[in-house]
């Protein structure tokens, strides 16, 4: 998104400059995380890059609301496995007890939102989604030792 509105807006193509991708990756990264929380962010990369002689300066904002169309086709790719995994698992939602979330990615309010539509349960964000799978896999290396 970034990319294309750069190069409709100042007719440049910065796929081929590695420190203005850099900045670029960075600062959606950093969009995406604070869009967890608000409800729109706003990306400024002074000095970006060079544009017809003149410093490239970029100041745009971004709401949770488009970054969650562009992101849409992501997260309903993530509705099958899902649906495979309680399936596979043999357990119908109202079985279970909680849902927990892994990944950073799963702080997204849209991703949170989804979960619960499918399983009818709020997803338990007590734990955090980056430590979780640490931490199910410390319990059970105890549970295989016999230590727990």
């Amino acid at each position: 998104w970034l990319i294309t509105e750069i190069r409709n807006e100042h007719s440049i193509d910065l796929t081929k400059d590695k420190m203005a991708m850099q900045r670029l990756k960075d600062a959606a990264e950093k969009a995406k995380i604070d869009l967890s929380g608000l409800t729109s962010v706003q990306i400024l990369l002074p000095f970006l890059s060079m544009s017809h002689g003149q410093p490239l300066n970029v100041d745009k904002t971004l709401t949770r609301t488009h970054f969650e169309n562009l992101t849409k086709d992501l997260l309903n790719r993530t509705i099958k496995p899902l649906e495979d995994a309680l399936k596979e698992a043999k357990i119908e939602t109202s079985e279970l007890n909680q849902v927990l979330l892994v990944g950073g990615s799963t702080r997204m309010p849209a991703v949170q939102a989804m979960v619960e539509k499918i399983t009818g349960r709020k997803p338990n964000l007590s734990i955090n989604p980056d430590e979780v799978v640490a931490l199910g896999a410390a319990v059970q290396a105890g549970v295989l030792s016999g230590s727990v």
